[in-house]
Formats: structure tokens, C-alpha cells, sequence
């Protein structure tokens, strides 16, 4: 394969799939990850990087050397830096202080010029800060994944038809991570049009506010919320599953050791849901997760070696 853009790879990446001779769950039921951490950037974020810059450059939102502005905690900026580069547009990330040293490092090794916002005010924190930046600068664009339509349309032209091509006969539930909600919402919106009885079921961890707990600090990074994602409006959600840091840590671990699969946190989790889905679904059922980013970002955090949170 010859390729001209690193964005000509971004996405068709493949899924994995997990048998009870592997895992936990019923016979004959098939848990089918989707390999996220494979895109060029390293997580599923390339896709809405490159999603909604295109989109803000078609639209006349953004132009040659002006500026995009995003609270982020590293992927989306990753993938927003990778896609900006294209059109050599510059680009500036706030960043809560807490979040991964790695994620930080590839997105200023992508040209970006990062704000910190502390880490007691979480992602609201960066959210206002980044508005108060997009006041402040000329010829400046806030995307903000987090209330842009665009983010849910990312993952529904793209994610979703991908999934539905790999497995073409049934899927019985699909389970994934919860941030910003838009792999979530726009991934289910799609696989729910193609199979009508799938169950969708949203993954977070202790901390986030999903099923009614409190929010609070938690070592899984890249999903959880302090406030209900937008894009759930109108769609049917199952359940959620709410994984504690030693769980989604554990299978991290495990995803490494037993199968060469260096993700990040998320995963762990993601994986960790998907099997307490598939103890509660009768056997023969076809579960599709996603593992969205790698775990190399997360080394300065001893992700798998660290065992007490």
C-alpha cells in the first residue's frame, strides 16, 4: 500500500474477537473489539479530528492559518492537530493539569501550543477556557466536541457502517465507553438502524455520574462524564456499566499479557463491560465493543504495572 496522506489510514481497522474459551462469558457467545488504538494518531479520535476540521474548512469556519481551539483531555487534540495539519491551520488545546504526560507530548509534537486548566475544575474547567480563548483570538474556531453535532455524525458515517460490514448478520448488544458520547451515540444511532433489537449499553467508570453516582476523581482515562451528553436525547440506551479503576486496570493488564494487545485504560473497562453484558444475554449472542486509544500514552502512569488505585 502506497499512500500519500497519513490521513488515507485513518480507519478499516480491524476487529478482534474474544470466545468463552478466552473469557467469562456464555458458549458460543463472541465478543468482537474494535481495534481503535490502530489509527495513525492512536486512537478512535482520528476520525472526529479529521470529521470536523474538513467539515469547518468546507463550511468557511476555518481557513488557512487560523486557529482551532479544543478543551481536550489528548486524543480528539491528536486528532485535530493531525487533520489541521493538512491545512495548515494552527491549533491550541486546554488540558486539565492531571491528564497523561504522553497525550500532552504527541500533541505538541504535532504543532500545538497547549493551556492548562486545573485539574480540580475537570473537563468543565477547560470547556471555559476555551470559550474565554476563542473570544480572545482572531480568526479562531471552537469545534467543541462536546455540544457539535458533528461528533456523533463522525462516528455514524464511519464507525458504525465499518462494524455493520464485518458483521452483516446479527449483533446482540454493542457496549462502549462514554466522554464526550459521540462514538457512543452516533455509532449506536447507526447499528440501531441496521439491526432494530440491538441493546446498547454505555460504559463509564466509578467517578462519572451515568448511573447515579457521584461524580469524582478516577484513574480510567478518556471516558466518564460530569454532565449527560447531548447526543442521548432521543437514543434508546439499555443500561450502563460502571467499571472501577481495579477492574478496567485489571483487564488492561490482561489484554497486554494474554493477547499482545497494548491498550489504554478504556479498554480494560470496555472489555470488562462487555463480558458483564454477555453474563446477562443468552449464549450465542454477538457483542461488539471498541478499544479506543494505546496504552503507550499512558507508560508515565505505570498502566500496567500500577495494582492499587
Amino acid at each position: 500500500m502506497i499512500i500519500n496522506q497519513i490521513k488515507e489510514v485513518i480507519g478499516n481497522t480491524p476487529l478482534l474477537r474474544f470466545t468463552s474459551s478466552q473469557l467469562p462469558i456464555p458458549e458460543r457467545t463472541e465478543i468482537f473489539a474494535k481495534l481503535e488504538f490502530l489509527n495513525p494518531g492512536g486512537s478512535i479520535k482520528d476520525r472526529l479530528g479529521q470529521y470536523l476540521v474538513s467539515s469547518a474548512v468546507r463550511a468557511g469556519k476555518l481557513k488557512a492559518g487560523g486557529t482551532l481551539i479544543e478543551p481536550t483531555a489528548g486524543n480528539t487534540g491528536i486528532g485535530l492537530a493531525l487533520a489541521a495539519q493538512a491545512y495548515s491551520i494552527q491549533t491550541i488545546f486546554v488540558v486539565p493539569e492531571k491528564f497523561s504526560l504522553e497525550k500532552q507530548a504527541l500533541m505538541q509534537a504535532l504543532g500545538a501550543t497547549l493551556v492548562h486548566t486545573p485539574t480540580k475544575m475537570g473537563m468543565t474547567g477547560a470547556i471555559k477556557k476555551a470559550k474565554e480563548l476563542a473570544q480572545e483570538i482572531p480568526n479562531s474556531y471552537l469545534p467543541l466536541q462536546f455540544e457539535n453535532e458533528g461528533n456523533p455524525k463522525a462516528y455514524y458515517e464511519t464507525l458504525g457502517p465499518e462494524i455493520a460490514a464485518d458483521l452483516p448478520e446479527t449483533i446482540t448488544a454493542f457496549v462502549a465507553g462514554v466522554g464526550s458520547g459521540g462514538t457512543f451515540a452516533g455509532t449506536g444511532a447507526y447499528l440501531r438502524e441496521k439491526y432494530p433489537e440491538i441493546l446498547l449499553y454505555g460504559v463509564e467508570p466509578a467517578g462519572s455520574i451515568l448511573n447515579g453516582g457521584l461524580s469524582h476523581a478516577h484513574e480510567i482515562e478518556g471516558i466518564g462524564v460530569e454532565f449527560i451528553p447531548p447526543f442521548f436525547e432521543n437514543l434508546p440506551i439499555a443500561g450502563y456499566e460502571t467499571i472501577s479503576d481495579e477492574t478496567g486496570f485489571s483487564y488492561t493488564r490482561q489484554l497486554a499479557k494474554d493477547y499482545g494487545v497494548l491498550a489504554g485504560s478504556s479498554s480494560g473497562a470496555a472489555l470488562a463491560a462487555a463480558i458483564n453484558v454477555a453474563q446477562k444475554l443468552p449464549a450465542g449472542s454477538v457483542i461488539t465493543t471498541v478499544f479506543p486509544d494505546a496504552g503507550d500514552r499512558y507508560l508515565s502512569k505505570d498502566i500496567y504495572t500500577r495494582t492499587k488505585y
